[in-house]
């Protein structure tokens, strides 16, 4: 698959309050990504302009600014050709000399934001390669994503984006993370919000990933649909998010009854995107709990599911 090469920076930090950073610490070596073309090596995340202190689309975090400045962890930026699309996404690698499951995140629907960076870097700093694509590639001023756009028009354009080309754009990045030198023969796909229902119905849609994990996003798919769904799901929900958990009960039924594996919680007193809001400064006790529990469920779950396949016996 071809890749080009980005220069973007990494993202806007997001507020003035923690404008101060530590200096950049030395990156780990990682293994390169099979392709003709060479990708752009980044460091530790550098802080670009902090966008306005009265935006509440992602709120001030010490948490969120630390991790993504302060990561020893290595990271590639590149761009997935996809058709006559290029898929601008990050590739955070564990510091490992073996190789590694990976797994494709599926952002929010505020796009491609701090903290699904924050996120990858978590993840990977527990062993994972991650890929992170920006699905709003092309949508901006000349062509760029999700930092290209002005805050206030990004959840917008996420909402527009057509279901097709989002499932084309994910397959296009699975099968690159198939190619790295670095990937062990596994991988998953999970997903936060918008991005949650994304993860859902991909889980119809590629028969390589091993699981889809769906973080509070729209649970219902048609009974059509369910047939098609190729690997187990895994839900993570809040309770007062009753928009969605209140449809998980009739979920899980409608998929036992078509043999299909939909493994949900909903977490007591969180709310909607307690990934995010548990892990902010002024988290409740409710979204922090929440947001650790489903951490240690996901990875549990990801160790599981990375377990090789056992050799198949010989024929007697």
């Amino acid at each position: 698959m071809k890749i080009v090469a980005s220069s973007l920076l990494f993202g806007a930090l997001i507020s003035v309050a923690v404008a101060q950073t530590a200096p950049t610490p030395a990156t780990t070596s990682a293994p390169a990504a099979t392709s003709p073309a060479a990708t752009t090596p980044a460091a530790t995340p550098p802080a670009a302009a902090a966008r306005p202190a009265s935006s509440n689309t992602h709120p001030v975090s010490v948490n969120i600014t630390d991790r993504l400045t302060k990561s020893p962890r290595h990271f590639d930026i590149v761009k997935i050709k996809q058709g006559d699309r290029e898929v601008e996404t990050y590739i955070f690698y564990p510091a490992t000399k073996d190789k590694a499951m990976a797994v494709v995140l599926i952002h929010e629907i505020y796009g491609l934001s701090d903290w699904m960076r924050a996120a990858a870097d978590q993840l990977a700093e527990a062993g994972y390669i991650v890929l992170v694509p920006d699905l709003l590639s092309g949508q901006g001023p000349n062509k760029g994503g999700t930092l290209d756009l002005p805050e206030s028009q990004v959840t917008v354009a996420v909402t527009k984006l057509d279901p097709n080309q989002v499932t084309a754009d994910l397959n296009a990045v699975v099968d690159y993370a198939k190619k790295l030198d670095a990937y062990n023969g596994n991988i998953a796909v999970a997903g936060f919000c918008w991005g949650g229902g994304k993860a859902f119905a991909f889980a119809t849609a590629n028969k390589d990933i091993k699981a889809a994990f769906v973080f509070y996003g729209a649970p219902m798919l048609p009974a059509a649909e369910m047939p098609k769904i190729n690997v187990p799901i895994y839900g993570f929900y809040g309770q007062t998010d009753s928009r969605l958990s209140a449809g998980v009960p009739a979920e899980q039924e409608a998929m036992k009854a078509a043999g299909k594996t939909y493994d949900a919680i909903v977490y007591d007193g969180a709310a909607h995107g307690f990934m995010r809001l548990g892990q902010m400064d002024n988290a409740t006790p409710a979204n922090k709990k929440a947001a650790e529990e489903s951490w240690k469920r996901w990875l549990d779950l990801l160790a599981r599911i990375n377990t090789a396949a056992p050799a198949p016996k010989p024929a007697s």
